[in-house]
């Protein structure tokens, strides 16, 4: 530990919807439609309201099926 931080901590994989569709889990536009419904674990940054989607809980919710 240095500082106070857990070094062994890992950050999250966030990736855009283009990204994430890329890997072939779900199509851009199923991702867009779910990201719209609020299904999706995301944050929206910036003025331009990206969506970034923190690909390993998307893949735990998605097993959980």
């Amino acid at each position: 530990m240095y500082n106070g931080v857990n070094r062994t901590q890992t950050h999250p994989r966030m990736l855009t919807i283009r990204q994430v569709a890329q890997t072939g889990i779900l199509p851009e536009h199923s991702l867009r439609l779910m990201a719209k419904a609020g299904q999706l674990p995301s944050i929206t940054v910036g003025e331009t309201k990206k969506i970034l989607i923190n690909y390993d809980r998307l893949v735990e919710q998605l097993q959980q099926l």
